[in-house]
């Protein structure tokens, strides 16, 4: 069993368990249920924005832990003031410490925010609308294209964007009428090898009615100037402001950075 397999695996029981604790019933309640949150597709088509989804999170498989002192508030308030076009938040507690309650503190911040998981069941995204996503990640390598499709057009009936993450030409076939956004991960769940060629060479085979993104593995702005230039409309980063001390001073310098990049450019 690899690790996705493993992480899959155990998500099935944690949402079976969540549906008795928090049922459905509960969750639309829920004071941010009814609640119009921002859009990432607009945002990401702001030029005034940066295009970066900056990400919240705790630690990784891979990784083990990569910042356990920085606060969610904090940091997503930071990510906030220095222009990012949305915020990802990693909501998954056993393989990267975070927790459903990190998606609703982030919600002090006007922005769009990702709730970022292993979706397996509707619960989830029902569980993403009461706690204050925008958007909601569907990871391809574990759903089938009828889940896909399934999934996706109840997230649109919730009022809720779709990103659909891909890291095959196969899974790109996973690609439907309700999906908003279409992320390429550079990182391979199965055994975590990162390679931004993975972005470059699938850009061609996406649908371009969808936004592009490029996920994992973007760690200065002479990448994003190169993935810009590919023609992706967003970038996830999370790695490169969580593993410093000070998650939005690393960010705020990266934006200066990408700031004078454009200038020059």
């Amino acid at each position: 069993m690899d690790i996705l397999q493993e992480i899959i695996a155990h998500k099935k029981v944690e949402v079976a368990r969540r549906k008795e604790i928090f049922p459905v019933s509960e969750l639309v309640k829920a004071s941010l249920f009814n609640q119009q949150r921002p859009s990432m597709t607009a945002s990401l088509l702001d030029p005034k924005k940066t295009g970066i989804i900056a990400e919240y999170k705790r630690q990784s498989p891979s990784k083990g832990i990569i910042n356990d002192h920085s606060t969610v508030e904090e940091v997503t308030e930071a990510y906030t003031r220095f222009g990012a076009s949305g915020i990802s938040v990693l909501t998954d507690q056993k393989f990267f410490g975070g927790n459903i309650s990190d998606l609703q503190a982030a919600t002090i911040n006007s922005i769009a925010l990702l709730r970022k998981d292993f979706v397996v069941d509707e619960y989830q995204l029902l569980e993403a609308k009461a706690f204050g996503a925008s958007v909601v990640l569907l990871i391809a390598a574990c759903l089938s294209v009828e889940e896909v499709k399934g999934l996706a057009n109840i997230a649109k009936q919730l009022g809720l964007e779709v990103l659909l993450e891909v890291h095959n030409e196969e899974e790109v076939g996973h690609v439907c009428d309700a999906i908003d956004m279409v992320g390429v991960n550079n990182r391979n769940l199965k055994n975590f090898e990162v390679s931004i060629e993975n972005s470059l060479r699938l850009y061609s085979l996406l649908p371009k009615d969808k936004l592009a993104i490029a996920e994992s593995g973007i760690s200065d702005v002479n990448t994003i100037q190169t993935l810009k230039q590919a023609g992706f409309s967003g970038f996830l980063i999370g790695e490169k402001f969580m593993s410093n001390e000070n998650p939005g001073k690393a960010f705020e310098e990266f934006v200066n950075d990408l700031e004078i990049w454009k200038f020059e450019d």
